[in-house]
């Protein structure tokens, strides 16, 4: 009677994780080896899903070599489901791997806004990614459907924002396979994030398994091929651990969420947005935090960011603090002007300017097709000589700026138009955005080995 209420309370509980420990993969291998005895069937499966529940519980790696057996002779109630979560699992360790069910089709999630319409706004999906770090080391990823956290109140993360993040997407082809773009740079500049803020960094291998496993488990709500869409990805690393000086945290927690997404800036690339330029806020100081992602650069651009809004403009932008001469960037992307004349393509450098994986991108296609590539300062009054702007960034991708406007002290306006009309996408913006958009849906050969298949 023990035996069966345990064994029904483990089927039913929530699974936290899909991997499990040596110790007690042995075990199940024993208990479904034996299959012979007709009566004993029953029995030894029930025992083999008891043990991988536990291991499961337990967030270790899991083989189960013959439990698949054990899975057919088993009545077909908690078993089959909560062994079918066991299938799904890889092991973040390199040890043994389960078998895992095919992978979903992309764009087959029930919403309630076409695939279409889908703006840039959190929408729930089936499960993050969790992996966290004690006592020294990384734990394993635990996929979690629970959206909420349980967060000690001394949290470093909520008392000194040791909190940094990153943005990434992944695209469906036309042949239903999930991309995910570039995630090897996102690593990268997540662990600049980490070294900047003293947080223990999951290595790039791990991050991108970890990144693969958070759109696999979600794959049904990648947008379709051909819908414009995206699956946002979203892996935010904060100090979970209590200190109440100022000190790092014991212990870190690692998320990784996934959004299906749409343009940031309604409409896209269909027209031109007009920005104003910000001078009464800063965005980041010089040799502060600005060029890693981290979670208070965003926090002081919410009010600027607002009242832009409340003005009319849809998107700020940033001036270098330290002599309020100079083009930074825009709230939450780098800045390009297009300088058609000169074939250039100039975007400011700048230690306070978080680096963009799509200006990366953007940058090596521009000097593919023959432009010359300039990071330097800017001055404010160089946007006189652009033709075109545009701001670029994982959220935007590419979205053409019409118009920067000016306030000075008294309330007068100065606009800096870009083009001879500042409501039409500028022809380099839109081949730019083009192309990058064809290297992400797969349309366009990928060459330089940007896209990362979802398996």
């Amino acid at each position: 009677y023990d035996t069966i209420k345990f064994f029904l309370v483990c089927i039913f509980r929530q699974p936290r994780s899909t991997s499990v420990p040596q110790k007690y993969s042995s075990l199940v291998r024993t208990n479904t080896s034996n299959l012979n005895n007709r009566k004993m069937k029953w029995f030894n499966a029930a025992t083999a899903a008891m043990l991988a529940t536990i291991s499961v519980r337990r967030g270790c790696a899991f083989a189960p070599d013959n439990l698949m057996k054990a899975r057919s002779s088993a009545p077909a109630f908690g078993i089959v489901r909560h062994m079918a979560t066991i299938e799904d699992a890889t092991s973040a360790t390199g040890s043994e791997t389960a078998e895992r069910r095919p992978l979903g089709k992309p764009g087959t999630a029930q919403l309630d806004t076409p695939w279409e319409e889908l703006g840039f706004e959190f929408r729930p999906t089936n499960s993050h990614v969790r992996v966290t770090f004690k006592d020294g080391e990384w734990g394993e990823p635990e996929t979690v459907k629970d959206p909420y956290v349980n967060l000690h109140i001394g949290a470093t993360a909520l008392h000194y924002g040791q909190s940094c993040f990153e943005g990434l997407k992944a695209f469906a082809h036309k042949d239903d396979n999930v991309y995910i773009f570039r995630p090897d740079e996102n690593a990268k500049r997540m662990q600049s994030s980490c070294e900047r803020t003293m947080m223990p960094f999951l290595s790039g291998d791990k991050f991108v398994e970890a990144v693969n496993e958070a759109v696999r488990d979600n794959i049904e709500y990648v947008p379709p091929y051909g819908s414009g869409g995206a699956l946002y990805i979203r892996p935010l690393l904060f100090g979970s651990g209590a200190r109440i000086g100022l000190q790092p945290a014991d212990e870190y927690t690692l998320l990784i969420m996934v959004i299906p997404v749409g343009d940031y800036y309604k409409g896209g690339l269909a027209s031109p947005v007009d920005g104003l330029l910000i001078e009464d806020f800063d965005r980041a100081a010089p040799r502060g935090v600005g060029h890693v992602k981290v979670a208070g650069n965003y926090a002081a651009d919410l009010l600027p960011n607002m009242l832009s809004k409340k003005k009319g403009f849809p998107i700020g932008l940033y001036l270098d603090a330290q002599t309020q001469t100079k083009i930074e960037e825009f709230s939450t992307s780098n800045f390009v002007g297009i300088n058609k004349a000169e074939n250039k393509y100039v975007t400011p450098i700048s230690a306070s300017v978080l680096p963009s994986i799509t200006n990366k991108s953007l940058m090596t296609i521009a000097k593919d097709e023959g432009m010359t590539v300039e990071q330097r300062d800017i001055e404010i009054e160089e946007m006189n000589s652009f033709d075109e702007v545009l701001a670029c960034g994982t959220a935007v991708v590419v979205t053409p700026v019409g118009s920067i406007t000016r306030f000075n002290a008294e309330g007068e306006a100065t606009k800096y138009e870009f083009g001879s009309n500042p409501q039409d996408v500028g022809q380099t913006t839109r081949r730019l955005y083009d192309r990058v958009r064809a290297i992400q849906n797969g349309e366009e050969e990928d060459k330089y080995g940007w896209n990362y298949k979802v398996v």
